[in-house]
């Protein structure tokens, strides 16, 4: 279940600010900090299933209007953050995609069962002694 990264990105808007933290002067006159935004209801890339699963599996990062947010402000330059926006947006988008494997239920074999079995014993035994004194 892919979808193609190249047309998704043009469904990201984006926004910039002015970034927090060290910078001096250089913080306080640009915007570098980049912020990536994706309706998740109205992509054209996604079919309903992909929409649904991306809407469950991330219901605490999703905004009221079905939007996701992703904030970048790691660099001083707003290009590279713009790109390292995408390159999270997409990786979480992929991410979330991913269909779950179903666990196989499993027995724990012979030699499992005695050794749990044996080290119970022991720690009975020790508990056991302890009492004794």
């Amino acid at each position: 279940m892919h979808f193609n990264q190249k047309d998704i990105v043009h469904e990201f808007t984006f926004v910039t600010s002015r970034s927090s933290g060290k910078g001096g002067q250089h913080v306080n006159k640009t915007e570098s900090r980049v912020s990536a935004f994706f309706n998740v209801v109205e992509s054209q890339c996604l079919n309903e299933t992909q929409k649904e699963r991306l809407l469950a599996k991330l219901q605490h990062r999703i905004h009221k209007e079905s939007i996701i947010q992703v904030d970048v402000e790691a660099t001083r330059s707003q290009l590279k953050n713009k790109e390292i926006a995408i390159k999270r947006m997409i990786e979480l988008i992929n991410e979330n995609l991913k269909q779950a494997k179903k666990r196989k239920p499993t027995k724990p074999n012979k030699k499992a069962i005695q050794k749990r079995l044996k080290e119970k014993k022991r720690q009975a035994e020790k508990k056991q002694n302890r009492k004794a004194l």
